[in-house]
């Protein structure tokens, strides 16, 4: 069966990796060729949520590399994703469906688009997030 795109591209932290992150990664894989992943640096997640990854960054990579759906991982250092399309050239970028409709990811797509590149909104995996996680930890 061929897939409908070439080259995905997703991103995230996946701080204590779960059945969430590894629903995104098979449903992505699902419809390209070659899944590449971003794993958001320690530092970047620090800037964005203001606090640290409860995993370090090498060992969350490892993780996300031995996951069979994935096909090479790098590293996500900022939140140009239209460099990074440009630069493995994806011709999709795999998001969350939280994230439609929102003014970033509308900008996002029209972006994209000029490099035709499309945008694939996944649906969340109820009932589980790192934030859950780490709620219940406490």
């Amino acid at each position: 069966m061929e897939k409908k795109y070439k080259v995905g591209y997703t991103t995230g932290v996946f701080d204590m990796f779960h059945i969430g992150h590894l629903n995104i990664l098979r449903r992505a894989k699902e419809q390209c060729e070659k899944l590449i992943v971003g794993v958001t640096t320690d530092e970047l997640c620090f800037i964005r949520k203001n606090k640290y990854p409860i995993i370090k960054q090498e060992d969350r990579k490892e993780i996300v590399k031995s996951v069979r759906f994935v096909d090479e991982v790098i590293d996500q250092y900022d939140m140009n994703k239209l460099d990074t399309v440009k630069k493995i050239g994806a011709d999709v970028v795999f998001v969350g469906s939280d994230w439609k409709g929102t003014s970033a990811w509308i900008e996002y797509e029209k972006e994209f688009a000029q490099l035709g590149c499309s945008v694939v909104y996944l649906s969340h995996t109820d009932g589980i997030s790192s934030t859950i996680l780490r709620e219940k930890i406490k």
